[in-house]
């Protein structure tokens, strides 16, 4: 059903109402039977088929969504259940979403499954026969940066000679040689200063400017043991990078996996007055066991041969615990797993024509077939991510011990987050009403700002429909739908050069975003007629345009702002509003589609 204009229920012509229930009921469905291409039905489920207990026992896994495994509920497709496990569902081809959650032209030409599929079932095969070895390491740092230099050939067989069509950023056809080769593209910051990752200053300067920039956070008790002025606490110039508690957990199970190891750690910053991050200190623990005690040790920075080396080792367990915690909890648990309830929720709850279902279905689109696939090839047992992470086979319970632990949606929001990780206090006559800790925090900094004008354009769109307060309170629809997400779809809460090479192709070709899909760029079609809605749009595309000129000229800050610009630095432009197409490092998506 399609309307141009937007009704609240209460005000939906006579005429409409009985489609407008007549499809919403359409949708919900009836909670029965297997779910076919053709259907247009929103139900929930637990995650209950990453496991294949019927093809092998070591692919069993549990059921993540009851009382002893958290978790967001995902769409229902009503597979039958495996014969070994009648809790469990059993796995096919193809994974069920509504029809109307398929991908538009535009990003299926630029992302399909096909290029997954492709690069799941003929370059991973190829990478595991070009390396004898596949349990060998990386001999020394120049094997590493050959992966970027030259490359190395695939072998000489079928399934590799259409790649350099389907993935031509990371396969390339050699004509002098007859073969097809794997050479990654060199990152940004190596290519500025091939040696910065090994130094204490980008070590620092990446938890806030770096991938995973939404971890760090201010020690405000000092239980642990130290020789440090706790003065320093009262100064506000402790940071804490804390995956102590998250993983301690599942330090004995992991390191019980073949060619694998974990620890939980803790690694103590000091903001030094020029603004920047210091690392003074990281703990690494043990928990005891066979009788065995804890074990833990702190490691500093230091200049004798073995400490050094020692140093650098506690550095680099660190950001494997920071690359694995942002794939599985900052990047899937949070954002793709944790929206799926709510698209959920908003078809089965609110119609097509209802305002709030149009101003939240640019946001929504993508992300159940995106998390579907992820189902199907990525975070299922023995996929990409058990495969190539530390935790292995506990990967997905990991994420569900964080969503118990840490996820609350009160916390979500930007300035919540900030403030409950102590980055920053509330301060009405600071810009957005923050005060940050750390003045130079390019994630916060630019975040704030798309906050800003995120919240002014919902602000001035909201209000227009609902002028008074009790309209919000006889809206049948909305007040299901919040409901509805908070009782149903949140209702309870060694990296070897096979693993690293399947890592690093499936990364670039899930960074790979259509032109389509950029925040504020393009007006939806239903609200082009309504001249108070597209001047409030207007207004939104306008401040973005204002946010990218404010970033650059942030990035041009060589004096005052180095945790972003400088010698061998990259300039923060993961938040600029918009961006080409393709793999480029800028550009706010609306949804959660890669």
């Amino acid at each position: 059903m399609s309307c141009r204009n937007s009704y609240l229920p209460t005000q939906t012509p006579s005429g409409l109402k009985r489609y407008r229930e007549k499809e919403l009921k359409t949708l919900r469905g009836d909670g029965q039977g297997e779910r076919k291409t053709s259907d247009r039905i929103y139900d929930y489920d637990v995650y209950n088929d990453l496991g294949d207990p019927d093809t092998g026992d070591d692919l069993a896994r549990p059921v993540l969504g009851g009382a002893d495994h958290p978790y967001p509920r995902r769409c229902r497709t009503g597979r039958p259940r495996t014969k070994k496990d009648p809790l469990s569902e059993s796995r096919s081809s193809n994974v069920y979403v509504p029809r109307d959650e398929a991908f538009s032209e535009v990003k299926q030409m630029t992302f399909s499954a096909k290029t997954v599929y492709s690069v799941l079932h003929a370059l991973v095969p190829s990478l595991q026969t070009s390396i004898i070895d596949r349990d060998l390491g990386f001999p020394h740092f120049t094997a590493i940066d050959n992966l970027f230099d030259q490359g190395f050939l695939l072998p000489d067989i079928p399934t590799t000679g259409f790649l350099g069509n389907i993935i031509p950023r990371l396969v390339r056809f050699m004509s002098d040689k007859g073969r097809s080769v794997v050479r990654f593209e060199t990152p940004e910051l190596i290519y500025r200063d091939k040696f910065a990752w090994i130094r204490d200053t980008e070590f620092a300067r990446q938890t806030l400017a770096g991938v995973n920039p939404c971890c760090i956070k201010l020690v405000t008790e000092w239980p642990m043991k130290s020789k440090l002025d706790p003065k320093a606490l009262k100064q506000k110039k402790l940071f804490v990078l804390d995956y102590h508690d998250v993983l301690l957990p599942y330090v004995n199970k992991v390191r019980e996996l073949k060619g694998t190891t974990l620890y939980g750690s803790r690694t103590l910053f000091f903001l030094t007055p020029k603004g920047t991050l210091r690392p003074l200190a990281i703990e690494v623990t043990k928990p005891p066991v066979d009788g065995k005690p804890e074990w833990k040790q702190v490691f500093q920075p230091c200049w004798d041969p073995t400490g050094i080396w020692l140093w650098r080792l506690a550095k680099a367990h660190v950001l494997a615990h920071d690359s694995g915690y942002h794939e599985l909890v900052s990047h899937w648990l949070r954002t793709h797993c944790c929206t799926e309830p709510y698209i959920i929720a908003t078809n089965r709850q609110l119609s097509a024509m209802h305002p709030i279902y149009r101003l939240l279905h640019p946001h929504l689109r993508y992300t159940m077939e995106i998390n579907a696939l992820a189902r199907q090839f990525l975070i299922n047992a023995n996929g990409i991510i058990e495969s190539a992470f530390s935790p292995g086979k506990y990967s997905m319970e990991l994420s569900s011990a964080a969503y118990d632990q840490l996820w609350h949606f009160d916390l979500e929001a930007l300035p919540a987050d900030l403030i409950s990780r102590g980055m920053a206090v509330e301060d009405p006559n600071a810009p957005h009403g923050l005060k940050l800790t750390i003045e130079d925090y390019p994630y916060a900094s630019d975040g704030l700002l798309l906050w800003d004008a995120i919240k002014q354009w919902v602000t001035d769109y909201v209000t227009y429909y609902y002028p008074e307060a009790n309209l919000i309170q006889s809206d049948t629809e909305l007040q299901a739908w919040w409901t509805e997400i908070r009782t149903v779809g949140h209702g309870i809460r060694r990296t070897n050069r096979v693993q690293a090479t399947v890592v690093m192709a499936i990364l670039d070709v899930l960074s790979n975003h259509s032109p389509d899909e950029y925040i504020g760029e393009q007006i939806q079609p239903y609200w082009v007629d309504d001249k108070v809605i597209t001047a409030a749009f207007e207004r939104f595309n306008g401040r973005l345009k204002e946010i990218e000129g404010i970033i650059d000229s942030r990035n041009a800050d060589t004096t005052n702002l180095m945790n972003r610009t400088g010698a061998g630095v990259v300039p923060y432009e993961l938040l600029k509003p918009f961006s080409e197409a393709g793999v480029t490092g800028k550009g706010v998506p609306n949804s959660t589609s890669i």
